[in-house]
C-alpha cells in the first residue's frame, strides 16, 4: 500500500481562486465563474469555504451555504489524481463540523445522478435520497438527487463524522 501524503483543510481565502476554479474544470462540467467565487467569500457570515491541501498543493475544496437552520452543501471538489484517497471525506467532514458548531439541524445537497461515487460518500456520511429534480444541471440536462440529513446534532450523525475525521489522522 503506497503512503498518502496528510491532507490539510484550512479556510479558502482569495488567492485559492484559481487553483480551485483548476479543479473544478477537471471534475465538472461547468465550473463556477471567478467572480461568484469571489462573491461567497465576501458572504462569510453564511457561507463556509474550505480548500484541502496536500503538499503545499490545493487538491480539492468543498463549500457550505447556510440557510436558516439547515446547511446546503454546494460543491464538494476533489482533483482527479486525489480522488478516492479520502480528501472529499475530509472535506465533507469538515463542512458537516462546521453545520454542527453553527447550531444547524440538517443538511442537505444535490447531487448528479450519475455520481455514484459521491452518492455512496454521502450516504456514509448519513445522507439519505429525498427526491429528484429533473434537468438540475443545466450544461448537461442531468436530474440531481437531492440529499438530506436531518438531525445532525445526534449521535448517530457525528459518529460517522467522527469515523471520517479519525481516518484524516492516520491516512492524511
Amino acid at each position: 500500500m503506497m503512503a498518502v501524503a496528510a491532507c490539510y483543510l484550512r479556510p479558502m481565502v482569495e488567492a485559492d481562486i484559481g487553483p480551485a476554479l483548476a479543479v473544478d474544470e477537471l471534475v465538472y462540467p461547468s465550473a463556477w465563474s471567478p467572480s461568484f467565487l469571489r462573491q461567497q467569500l465576501s458572504l462569510a457570515g453564511s457561507r463556509v469555504n474550505l480548500v484541502a491541501e496536500r503538499e503545499g498543493q490545493l487538491v480539492g475544496h468543498g463549500a457550505l451555504m447556510v440557510v436558516a437552520d439547515e446547511g446546503h452543501v454546494t460543491s464538494v471538489a476533489v482533483h482527479p489524481h486525489q480522488q478516492r484517497q479520502g480528501v472529499g471525506a475530509q472535506i465533507l467532514a469538515a463542512l458537516c463540523r462546521a453545520s454542527v458548531e453553527r447550531g444547524l439541524k440538517s443538511m442537505t445537497l444535490e447531487v448528479r445522478c450519475s455520481n455514484e461515487a459521491a452518492i455512496g460518500l454521502y450516504q456514509r456520511f448519513g445522507f439519505a435520497p429525498a427526491g429528484v429534480r429533473v434537468g438540475y444541471y443545466a450544461d448537461t440536462g442531468e436530474d440531481a438527487l437531492i440529499m438530506w440529513a436531518h438531525d445532525i446534532d445526534q449521535p448517530e450523525f457525528l459518529g460517522r463524522v467522527a469515523v471520517a475525521e479519525k481516518r484524516k489522522e492516520h491516512h492524511g
